[in-house]
């Protein structure tokens, strides 16, 4: 079994029936020993050289082919990582949100072309629509960077309201109009969550929890909010370094572009529904994976909260990739060939991979 554990080692309605996607018990198949091997011992080495410490999980047409931990979660304490584990994920968030976007559509609780304003009324912002958040072409300027100028105790955690404050007597220029230009942008992905929460009348941590993670099985994954959480008490720390944290930023208090905590066990459960359609459609689910923007590349494209990357044989890849304080993500979906490849690492400096080179590994064989 190549499970390692490495020192080598309006309020909504109920929730969801609880329906977690068939993950075989997320047990190993050992048929696949050889390709397992192979997988091991790219990250264990990576693990000794000091450039790698994390979790990964492997998978192929709903089997496990490998799953392992390198490393520490803590440092200090020396506690182990496991497979189990939840990391930030950082911007491989925005596939759930955009998730949670979709449920929403198909219950009828909103529309791709409705109106920002709609919900937000007071946002000096015109002819901005769902779906433009979703596909990144809303133009709007990144929260990251105008609130480091008009938030003044950066002490103190801003969430998604004071963001919209912000926006509302600020008024931050947007970088592009309307639907002229993709432009990857947190702030969309952050007024996606504030949606939700508008259309639901549940907190974003609260809806994720109940109507996706809980109906889905996922019992080690959550949203972290500093605004509700000061001090950050997941075990696994981000650090830039080994020897030194990564800061708890006052930006962790906005949610839907990140704050995601899960483990590679958990994010195998969501792939599964993805594939049997739980939650969300198929037929709901194919727009997300389209390339939304016709004059990008094939290879590099976006839809509804994934990177699209079509191949010359009309395959496609979709994948999102997260850096946020201390943390690096993975999510990568092989789709014709239900293949997926799952990477979490705690330490920022390293962990740093190229999607190709994990698909490589799958597709060296």
């Amino acid at each position: 079994m190549f499970l390692f554990c490495t020192n080598k080692e309006i309020k909504s309605k109920e929730s969801p029936e609880q329906i977690p996607p068939d993950t075989t018990e997320l047990k190993i198949d050992s048929s696949y020993s050889d390709l397992a091997k192979r997988i091991d011992d790219f990250f264990y080495k990576r693990y000794k050289w000091g450039t790698f410490n994390g979790a990964v999980l492997f998978a192929e047409n709903g089997s496990i082919l490998y799953k392992g931990a390198y490393g520490y979660a803590n440092f200090k304490t020396k506690d182990t990582l496991t497979t189990q584990s939840s990391f930030q994920l950082a911007s491989a968030s925005k596939p759930f949100t955009a998730f949670a976007i979709m449920l929403l559509k198909e219950r009828g609780q909103l529309d791709y072309e409705d109106s920002l304003t709609k919900f937000f009324p007071q946002l000096p912002y015109e002819n901005i629509t769902v779906r433009q958040l979703l596909i990144h072409k809303s133009g709007l300027a990144n929260y990251m960077y105008f609130t480091d100028e008009h938030w003044p105790n950066k002490d103190s955690a801003i969430s998604n309201n004071d963001v919209i404050d912000i926006m509302v007597e600020y008024k931050p220029a947007p970088y592009y109009k309307p639907g002229q230009k993709y432009h990857y942008c947190n702030t969309n992905y952050m007024l996606l969550a504030s949606i939700i929460e508008k259309v639901s009348g549940m907190s974003y941590s609260d809806f994720m929890r109940t109507q996706i993670f809980e109906p889905l099985g996922m019992n080690n994954t959550s949203v972290y909010n500093k605004i509700k959480e000061p001090e950050n008490n997941h075990k696994v720390i981000g650090y830039v370094t080994r020897r030194r944290k990564a800061q708890n930023h006052y930006h962790n208090g906005v949610v839907g572009d990140k704050g995601v905590y899960s483990s590679v066990e958990d994010i195998f459960k969501f792939d599964r529904a993805l594939y049997e359609g739980k939650l969300v459609s198929r037929e709901t689910l194919q727009e997300a994976f389209e390339p939304a923007h016709k004059k990008r590349r094939k290879d590099y494209n976006y839809g509804f909260g994934w990177y699209v990357s079509e191949r010359s044989d009309g395959s496609k890849i979709v994948y999102h990739t997260g850096w946020w304080k201390g943390f690096r993500s993975y999510f990568i979906r092989i789709l014709n060939e239900k293949k997926t490849i799952i990477v979490l690492g705690n330490i920022s400096r390293i962990n740093q991979f190229g999607t190709n080179e994990l698909i490589n590994l799958f597709e060296d064989r």
